[in-house]
């Protein structure tokens, strides 16, 4: 939803009761999953300021990476637990999207024996993704953009690094 200013309002999911058993043993009691929900709601406007600083934060990372490229562990170390915090939290207050770039982005540093030109390309261009995301506030899924940019990805993967 947004005004005539371009605002656009977020609502954040009820991810929480999705994720729990309701009724019966092991059930969470109804109250304390409406309390939790409503923190979480309550956090939902942090969640910009939050990822912004983990953007600059794995920039950080991936400039360390670019001047150690010749032994790349630690920060290829460094960029994963980033992201693997991004993707967290991106689907926790309606930024689906960062929850697939981020699990994209560490399922790829996983898949890295030796660092290669083409590898490095690959994780710069999900950072340079994952800000663009940000930035235009595609919240959920993207929706059509969002399909676009995940399709995009895919070919320049495939194409860096010959992956068919």
């Amino acid at each position: 939803m947004s005004d005539d200013n371009g605002v656009r309002v977020i609502k954040a999911p009820d991810t929480l009761s999705r994720k729990v058993i309701k009724g019966g043993p092991g059930a969470v009691d109804p109250a304390a999953l409406e309390r939790a929900e409503a923190v979480i709601a309550g956090m939902a406007d942090s969640y910009l300021d939050w990822v912004e600083e983990d953007l600059v934060k794995i920039q950080g990372a991936c400039d360390e990476l670019k001047a150690n490229k010749d032994k790349p562990k630690a920060f290829l170390d460094k960029v994963f637990g980033i992201a693997h915090d991004m993707k967290g939290q991106g689907g926790s207050f309606n930024y689906d999207l960062m929850t697939i770039l981020g699990n994209d982005l560490c399922r790829f540093i996983e898949s890295i024996d030796d660092m290669t030109d083409p590898d490095l390309e690959v994780i710069v261009l999900y950072i340079d993704t994952m800000k663009i995301v940000i930035s235009q506030r595609m919240s959920g899924d993207g929706g059509e953009e969002g399909r676009k940019i995940l399709s995009g990805l895919d070919l320049v993967f495939k194409k860096l690094t010959r992956k068919d």
